[in-house]
């Protein structure tokens, strides 16, 4: 179960309503980088999670938390969109040069919510649960969660870049705060694994004896003949799992050009492609 107590984690206010930075919050809600992500890959991650239990609380609870988020910038959205114009004639009469409806505010939150959030991104794209990932290793999930914190983190900083309201410079400056932590929480439960050395290669169960093991260390160079290879820590000396040396080695193929048997009469091609030679 889930309770409230009808308080925000933090406080939200807003001192000068902007309906065009209420769009801009939208991509904090239901945008790829957005709050409604992280907490339904948290949920989902705990609520299929086997093994020790404290790696399930620690989502459970993490994901409540986003839930609060989701609530706050709501709320943010909703106080920007203040005394916002309902029709282009008003806001044109309120500013001959053109205010907040001509200027790039969401019309959505004109016509379909009356001045609120929606689980949307700034584009007004609904949100889309396929950037949910729950794939039952913890390890790759922790990953995918330091991953999603930090492109999170990047959009809340240039949020609180964007505005010159108080208000929302608190509350931006807390939500960043809060990824770093879940940066700091999701690597540590890394750590806590037996840290990422002990953790690669994801899933560490698959004996590595049965992969193709002369590539599991190898950077292939893609690039043209006479173009410098991309070298780097990833081409040369230990592997982040002390199991092997990195080594580079140019593009090269080793398997044979495709080829396809004809189609067949009842598939729907043309009967050229039915000749071999032809085509």
């Amino acid at each position: 179960m889930y309770y409230t107590d009808k308080k925000l984690q933090f406080p939200v206010r807003v001192e000068k309503p902007n309906p065009v930075f209420a769009r801009a919050l939208q991509q904090a809600i239901g945008g790829v980088e957005g709050e409604i992500r992280v907490c339904l890959q948290y949920f989902f991650q705990a609520w299929g999670a086997r093994g020790p239990a404290k790696y399930r609380d620690m989502l459970l609870s993490t994901a409540t938390e986003e839930l609060g988020h989701i609530e706050m910038l709501a709320t943010a959205v909703a106080l920007n969109l203040e005394n916002a114009p309902l029709s282009v004639q008003e806001d044109v009469s309120n500013d001959a040069i053109g205010g907040s409806v001509l200027n790039g505010m969401n019309m959505r939150h004109i016509l379909s919510t009356g001045l609120a959030a929606l689980p949307e991104n700034c584009n007004g794209v609904p949100f889309n649960a396929s950037h949910v990932y729950a794939s039952g290793n913890m390890a790759a999930d922790m990953m995918a969660n330091v991953t999603a914190e930090s492109s999170g983190r990047v959009l809340a900083v240039r949020l609180y870049n964007m505005t010159d309201d108080p208000g929302m410079k608190e509350m931006l400056s807390f939500l960043i705060a809060r990824d770093t932590m879940h940066q700091q929480q999701w690597l540590a439960a890394i750590e806590d694994m037996g840290g990422l050395s002990a953790s690669l290669p994801i899933p560490n169960s698959f004996p590595q004896e049965k992969e193709y093991q002369d590539m599991s260390y190898t950077f292939i160079n893609t690039f043209v003949e006479g173009l410098a290879p991309a070298e780097g820590r990833w081409s040369e000396g230990k592997s982040l799992d002390g199991k092997a040396d990195f080594r580079l080695m140019p593009g090269q193929p080793m398997g044979q050009e495709p080829k396809l048997s004809p189609p067949r009469p009842d598939s729907g091609a043309q009967s050229e492609q039915m000749k071999k030679g032809v085509l």
